[in-house]
């Protein structure tokens, strides 16, 4: 099934102020889409400001802190402002955070539930309060939500003790996703889980061997390759499966 014109889409970016997100939005107005990139404190966004500017009326940047109630009520509120009756045809769920360092007998409960709240939780909450804006099958191919994951989050290829509150918040976000998947699947809607690779931003650090341009590139394709029985899926930047 084709893709909607890009003008048609409508595109909605979480932590979109930089890294991964930031290159997302790049990437979709390169593309000709509408796109919302939502982060915690549009002020400072520069560069998606200047993005905002270069593209009038194409790109909005909102305030999100997925981890609050309040702040996701305030966008789903702002929304159908910007998106003037139009629906979210794809839904990329990158906000996250990682705590490095950290170590067998030192791991801290408040990593552990910033992890949840910010890798998890706030994404599960987030599909659920904007399900009412994600485009139908019945109109159009059906919207995708992707969310960032991680292989670390991958119980079967933990091999040793690394980064454990993000393991477990990728993990978690891993069985949100396919919960997502089985509640929305009778409106067509996929929701698949991304691992992007190891890329060179704040969190994947200078060592990394993929470039952030790299990696949305291909996960944008994996994207579009989704056939519309494509749901529930843990899929790598060239479309493979991954172990749960």
């Amino acid at each position: 099934m084709p893709d909607p014109t890009p003008m048609d889409r409508h595109c909605l970016v979480t932590g979109a102020n930089r890294g991964l997100g930031l290159e997302f939005v790049r990437q979709l107005l390169a593309r000709g889409e509408r796109v919302v990139a939502a982060c915690r404190q549009p002020g400072r966004a520069t560069a998606l400001n200047m993005l905002a500017g270069e593209h009038p009326g194409r790109l909005h940047v909102l305030p999100l802190d997925v981890t609050t109630a309040r702040s996701r009520d305030e966008l789903v509120r702002e929304l159908p402002l910007v998106l003037d009756g139009a629906r979210i045809s794809l839904l990329l769920n990158n906000a996250g955070v990682l705590h490095g360092g950290e170590r067998f007998g030192q791991v801290a409960e408040a990593d552990l539930e910033t992890s949840l709240r910010t890798n998890a939780i706030g994404p599960f909450l987030l599909v659920q309060a904007l399900a009412p804006l994600l485009a139908d099958a019945a109109a159009s191919p059906g919207a995708v939500v992707a969310n960032l994951s991680s292989e670390i989050g991958s119980l079967a290829q933990r091999h040793e003790f690394r980064t454990p509150s993000y393991a477990i918040g990728k993990a978690a976000q891993n069985m949100g996703s396919v919960l997502l998947a089985r509640a929305l699947a009778p409106r067509g809607i996929r929701v698949v889980a991304l691992h992007p690779g190891w890329v060179r931003t704040d969190m994947g650090g200078a060592q990394a061997t993929l470039s952030a341009t790299e990696a949305v590139a291909s996960l944008l394709q994996v994207v579009d390759r989704l056939g519309p029985a494509d749901t529930g899926l843990f899929l790598d930047r060239e479309g493979q499966p991954l172990p749960w």
